[in-house]
């Protein structure tokens, strides 16, 4: 792709859009960030900065070319301001990926996303690959891209945000982990949202892999497809706990891992069918699952405390996560779930709740909503922030029970995000003392 004098338009002031302007002006373009926020923090002073830019702005700027963040809605009055007729608006991952020739592992679903992204890039490393993970995994494609030595590898988590502005976006291999609503805060239907997803697999061709749970709703797709599944035994990859099953004949034993779990195991599967697409055998992806801690905030032990086990899910930021995590319970469930409203519709939740859950205590800006859709099949106490949930759950947990704070949306009501929700957690859990 030629940039050479092009003006570029960047919108959004974050670490994405930071990063697709420096590599756009490495090839030579003209470029400006755009941000509607007033006030840019610790802005490098090389990068041309608009901020409390406004629509007006956008269509005084004679772009060539518009970049957006993944955190920018593509259909904003902000960003048609900038596109004007024939002028192409793409995302940072898009942009970064027309400069990149190595091999591309790209995952996405609506949750898993992190962990099996992790699990592909160990495992790729134990085989000897050059390989990084990125994307909204927290480093964006285009800041690898600036490195000195640019990998040969990429374990690319994508999210539907990033994935509504690719147009030439071309994975190796494209994992679906799952398919649940969310982000009904930023997309008019589930279908929507799907549709988005779905990008994902547009431009792959027959020397290209789809990996793919079993069961899941796809139309036909181009690349071959290999599947998945802790509940279908004609799947390529079966989980039969503890085994991981090809055909009749146990592949891994995820007995001693930390991913024995039926969602973590299904994170495993996902990743050993996508490195094997780049000849990496399941014995060297076994060595990975054995040492493999997954990311925090995802199900993870704080304490045990009085017989009563803590668990925290902050991660789970929607209702499939949080079904998910009950499924995996084996004992009594005190639920600790709310935060912000995300739109999301939390009935169907009921049978698994009438099945795992002793007592729920709900928080945030859809406290009441929680309220009025698990008390009728479930005791439902209402609190005023994380501390006073740990309090209510610890007088309604019982020895042998276990205590998991497992949201079931996002933290923006009360929080920066689910890191700092779940560190909440974790410091009021600590704080607690054992009963006399």
């Amino acid at each position: 792709m030629q940039l050479n004098n092009l003006n570029i338009a960047v919108l959004g002031a974050g670490r994405s859009g930071r990063a697709a302007a420096r590599l756009a002006m490495k090839h030579g373009a003209r470029v400006r960030v755009f941000d509607t926020s007033a006030f840019i923090g610790n802005w490098p002073e090389d990068i041309p900065l608009h901020a409390a830019a406004t629509e007006e702005d956008g269509r005084a700027f004679r772009a060539d070319l518009v970049v957006i963040s993944p955190g920018i809605e593509t259909d904003s009055p902000f960003v048609r301001a900038f596109g004007r007729e024939g002028v192409e608006t793409i995302g940072e991952m898009e942009l970064a990926c027309r400069f990149y020739h190595g091999r591309i592992i790209a995952i996405t679903g609506t949750n898993g996303k992190t962990t099996t992204t992790s699990l592909v890039e160990k495992i790729l490393l134990r085989a000897g690959k050059d390989a990084v993970a990125c994307g909204n995994y927290g480093v964006p494609m285009a800041e690898i891209l600036l490195r000195d030595s640019v990998p040969e590898v990429l374990a690319l988590e994508v999210s539907s945000f990033q994935l509504e502005t690719i147009r030439d976006f071309h994975p190796d291999v494209a994992v679906w982990l799952n398919f649940a609503p969310d982000h009904m805060d930023r997309y008019k239907s589930v279908e929507d949202y799907y549709q988005a997803k779905l990008h994902i697999f547009d431009n792959q061709t027959e020397n290209d892999l789809a990996v793919v749970r079993s069961g899941e709703r796809l139309p036909h797709l181009d690349a071959p497809v290999r599947t998945f599944s802790s509940e279908d035994p004609a799947a390529d990859l079966y989980y039969r706990e503890p085994q991981v099953m090809e055909g009749d004949k146990p592949l891994l034993n995820l007995a001693d891992t930390t991913l024995n779990q039926r969602h973590n195991a299904e994170n495993a599967m996902a990743a050993v069918l996508a490195c094997r697409h780049l000849g990496i055998p399941a014995e060297t992806a076994a060595e990975v699952l054995k040492e493999f801690t997954p990311p925090g905030h995802r199900c993870e032990t704080v304490r045990t405390l009085d017989g009563v086990l803590w668990l925290n899910d902050s991660k789970a930021t929607n209702l499939h996560a949080l079904e998910a995590a009950l499924k995996s319970q084996n004992s009594p469930v005190v639920l600790i779930a709310g935060g912000k409203d995300k739109g999301l519709d939390y009935l169907p939740l009921r049978p698994m709740l009438k099945k795992k859950v002793r007592a729920c205590v709900v928080f945030g800006q859809i406290a009441d909503q929680l309220q009025n859709a698990f008390s009728p099949v479930v005791p439902t106490e209402k609190a005023a922030d994380v501390a006073d949930c740990v309090a209510r759950a610890r007088a309604l947990a019982q020895p042998g029970d276990t205590v998991l704070f497992s949201p079931g949306t996002s933290s923006f009501d009360m929080f920066t995000g689910y890191v700092q929700r779940g560190q909440a957690f974790r410091d009021a859990v600590n704080a607690l003392t054992p009963l006399p």
